[in-house]
């Protein structure tokens, strides 16, 4: 077994070996994440190496980028016209060219690992082994143990769980169901991402709440009809496998209007003339509207506040959304979250997983909300922070005043497929090392540890996400 991430100090190690034994081969529960459930549905090959592993993938692209790699040269598709490189050898050789820009970096343990063990390739990759590895990965995806549904097996995956706008028909979800796969008892879920339904700032904000209306059957040029989609395709989304939900909001704010605050704001949204600051309080209003709904429906609510989108306006200008352009800022918690805890906090009913990319509210503000309100769980650290440092950081700053038992497991909230399982392994291991320093301060017993961390890795996010159906 290898020691990645375990501690150096001896005793410890070997207390973290065993504990991270009890947990290495549990099932996979991935309750968020980005992977497109297509790839999935229709079980096509991966395409060359470069497009499965470096174009998808901002982590990559985003610091080439910092060093003058536009990412245009790394084949990300631009929306200008501007031609993209389309040779995917010649992709893998540019990005092998920087590979050393990745030291110290989660990104290169995450593909390093992936490399190793779901391809089987172990040569070091570096500007004269970019050949010798494309070569060896390519050969792996041309063979059909290597497609998508037997990765899936192989990764040991019970739960996926993909992310879609109530605007998506989920047709690759009907395809996967109509074709009865379930990966060796495993299922594949959809959640429900309303942002570019709610934000009055998105894109065609307009157009797509009348598409909305289209979808559901309801008029949403009206409010109260405007909700009443939102129900509709939230029941569409529960008979496709949901359980929670999902809100990408800038901040936590709540706020909690009358029906007539609401239905003005609304109305001024649709006719262009709402302002940032109505958007801003039509979200945060919102957002105890889904908290409403979730105690009907029993969606779990998930809260991804604090990236500004889309901060590198070239970026977004010429490639689009999510290819790296967004920043992390300061997140207000306390102040933001009290409506919706006046209203709700105290509801057992309720399940609002909350995430941030501000760690110094961990211990601040996370922790003890966490502690105090039994509608509130916290969840991993995420994007920016989903690194063997912070994941140590977390449990250090969180455990004191909410335990383990109000955090709600591993999320991998990734697009890339392959890098699942080596995601959950290194969430697996550095709980191991933080659970074996507490057996070895003579903080916890052994046996409370070794219970813990299999609740960790897979009993608690099965809880939290209401995973715990019929497979």
């Amino acid at each position: 077994m290898s020691d990645l991430l375990f501690p150096a100090e001896p005793g410890q190690r070997a207390i973290a070996r065993e504990l991270y034994g009890l947990a290495r081969d549990l099932p996979l529960i991935s309750p968020h994440g980005h992977v497109d459930p297509a790839v999935l549905a229709d079980d096509e090959p991966f395409p060359d190496p470069a497009r499965l592993i470096i174009v998808p993938d901002h982590y990559l692209t985003r610091m080439l980028l910092s060093q003058g790699i536009p990412p245009a040269r790394l084949g990300v598709p631009s929306r200008t016209g501007e031609p993209s490189e389309a040779d995917g050898r010649a992709i893998w050789r540019l990005f092998a060219e920087h590979w050393h820009l990745f030291r110290g970096t989660p990104s290169r343990l995450w593909l390093e690992r992936t490399f190793e063990t779901v391809f089987g390739v172990t040569t070091r990759l570096s500007p004269q082994t970019a050949d010798e590895v494309y070569d060896a990965l390519a050969e792996k995806l041309a063979q059909p143990e290597f497609r998508p549904r037997a990765l899936f097996e192989r990764f040991n995956i019970e739960v996926l769980a993909t992310t879609e706008s109530p605007l998506d028909e989920l047709a690759a979800h009907a395809k996967l169901a109509a074709d009865g796969w379930g990966g060796r008892g495993g299922r594949v879920v959809t959640t429900f991402r309303p942002d570019d339904v709610v934000d009055m700032e998105f894109e065609g904000w307009a157009e797509r709440v009348g598409r909305l209306g289209e979808l559901a059957g309801e008029d949403t040029g009206t409010y109260l009809g405007y909700l009443a989609a939102l129900r509709s395709r939230r029941e569409a989304f529960i008979a496709a496998g949901a359980t929670s939900s999902d809100h990408g909001h800038p901040t936590a704010r709540t706020l909690c209007l009358s029906a007539a605050e609401a239905a003005s704001l609304f109305e001024k949204g649709l006719r262009g003339e709402a302002d940032a600051t109505d958007a801003e309080t039509f979200r945060a209003h919102m957002l105890v509207e889904f908290a409403r709904m979730s105690i009907e429906d029993g969606l779990v609510m998930q809260l991804h506040p604090g990236a500004v989108r889309n901060h590198n306006r070239w970026l977004h200008a010429t490639h689009g959304r999510d290819v790296g352009g967004d920043i992390p800022q300061a997140t207000e918690y306390l102040h933001a979250l009290t409506p919706l805890l006046d209203a709700y906090g105290n509801d057992p009913r309720l399940r609002v997983v909350v995430y941030t990319l501000d760690e110094y509210t961990f211990s601040r503000e996370l922790a003890p909300i966490a502690g105090g309100y039994a509608a509130i769980y916290l969840g991993a650290p995420w994007w920016f922070l989903d690194s063997p440092e912070v994941l140590r950081r977390f449990r250090e700053a969180v455990t004191e005043s909410a335990g383990f038992y109000n955090t709600a497991g591993f999320v991998d909230d990734t697009r890339a497929f392959c890098s699942i399982p080596v995601r959950h392994d290194v969430f697996r291991r550095v709980d191991a090392g933080f659970l074996a320093r507490l057996v070895s301060e003579h903080r916890l017993p052994f046996d409370e540890a070794a219970e813990t961390i299999v609740d960790l890795a897979y009993r608690l996010p099965k809880r939290v996400f209401r995973l715990e159906g019929d497979k």
